[in-house]
């Protein structure tokens, strides 16, 4: 995007929040109406890349840094900051933890990822943050959040060594899950279970999110599978019958592949 098409972006978000010229929609909207659209825009943009599409990506993009324009759009008028304060804020930031790239070395004679952590620290502590859990956003997807919380532990040191106590962990939460007596329990013994089975993936240096992203693609694949080869009959089928479809689009995927 040039400079020109910048300005551009910046004046009709300016013209569309006008009192008295502007769109009575995006004159009502506030930081907390607008903030589910900017989730949904960076997952679209994760849809778009995920499906290796160069054409919906750019237009993705474009959708997410109009939600950052309109944000800063709505905190400019109200005498808080604006688009140029976001990008100088951020350049900023990424020239601070990228010494070695823009101070030739690591000042600290850290490792460019210890730096990195240890960049971050700082700027919490220097928001007030008091604990190693600050800083890790309420909005994010419970499994990324469940990933970020226990790494932010296991930098404290509060971590199992190795991926065999944190797999004994999940057989654990499925006995108590099994043994729970009241939905309230059986909630707790869930989420229990979701966040151990997310530290034994995360201990094989595995991101959860990633895998069940991927996971999430294959089953839909494999239904919809199934689906093409019954029919339109598969809800008539038995789970014996189902069974059979499921192992033949295994079998066929695995031929594909090989």
């Amino acid at each position: 995007m040039s400079f020109n098409s910048l300005s551009k972006l910046l004046a009709i978000m300016a013209r569309l929040r006008d009192p008295e010229r502007g769109c009575e929609w995006d004159c009502a909207q506030t930081f907390a109406t607008i903030a589910p659209y900017t989730i949904e825009e960076a997952y679209e943009v994760a849809d778009a890349i995920e499906r290796n599409d160069m054409a919906a990506l750019k237009e993705e993009l474009g959708d997410l840094l109009l939600q950052v324009v309109f944000h800063a759009r709505m905190a400019q008028e109200a005498d808080l900051f604006d688009f140029y304060d976001v990008a100088a804020a951020i350049s900023d930031k990424m020239e601070v933890r990228h010494p070695h790239v823009f101070h030739q070395q690591n000042p600290d004679g850290q490792s460019r990822e210890d730096h990195w952590e240890t960049a971050k620290a700082v700027e919490r502590e220097a928001k007030g943050a008091t604990s190693a859990m600050d800083g890790v956003a309420l909005a994010l997807p419970a499994l990324m959040r469940a990933e970020k919380l226990q790494k932010r532990a296991a930098r404290q040191g509060f971590d199992w060594p190795d991926p065999e106590g944190a797999a004994a962990k999940v057989t654990e939460e499925i006995d108590e899950l099994r043994e729970a007596a009241t939905d309230e329990e059986r909630i707790a013994e869930a989420g229990d279970l979701l966040f151990a089975a997310v530290n034994v993936v995360r201990k094989y240096g595995v991101a959860p999110e990633d895998a069940l992203r991927a996971a999430n693609a294959k089953f839909e694949r494999r239904f919809r599978g199934m689906e093409a080869l019954a029919q339109g009959e598969f809800a008539g089928l038995s789970l014996e019958e189902q069974e059979a479809l499921w192992q033949d689009v295994k079998k066929s995927e695995a031929g594909k592949t090989a």
